[in-house]
């Protein structure tokens, strides 16, 4: 299989639908008839085809990131709290996180329980 057909416009739409609809870079690279390995050099040679791929995927993070935010605030506790835990983690662990004093002295553990 030839690398230009995915440098078309049609082919880089395709790439970009596939990551758009969710399918993993195996079933990508399936779809591409390559093995994975040639997918990685692909992306690497040919920025469009990681471009595409990136556009796709972005579409959905982006819609997913709208959903858990819509349910976080219309009052879903696990949305909340998965929504701090990964956007404010500085502020809100699920676990008490274990840190050394940056002061020097040594043996001085503090414990970080939010």
């Amino acid at each position: 299989m030839r690398a230009e057909i995915w440098l078309e416009e049609e082919g880089l739409t395709l790439l970009e639908g596939w990551a758009r609809d969710g399918l993993t870079r195996e079933k990508i690279a399936g779809n591409m008839g390559i093995g994975l390995s040639t997918f990685y050099k692909w992306q690497k040679k040919y920025p469009q085809i990681a471009q595409a791929l990136r556009r796709g995927r972005e579409v959905v993070d982006y819609q997913v990131e709208q959903a858990l935010l819509d349910r976080a605030l219309g009052g879903d506790l696990k949305a909340q709290m998965y929504w701090l835990n990964n956007r404010r983690g500085d502020r809100w662990q699920e676990h008490p996180r274990e840190r050394t004093d940056e002061s020097g002295d040594e043996g001085v553990t503090v414990i970080v329980d939010v």
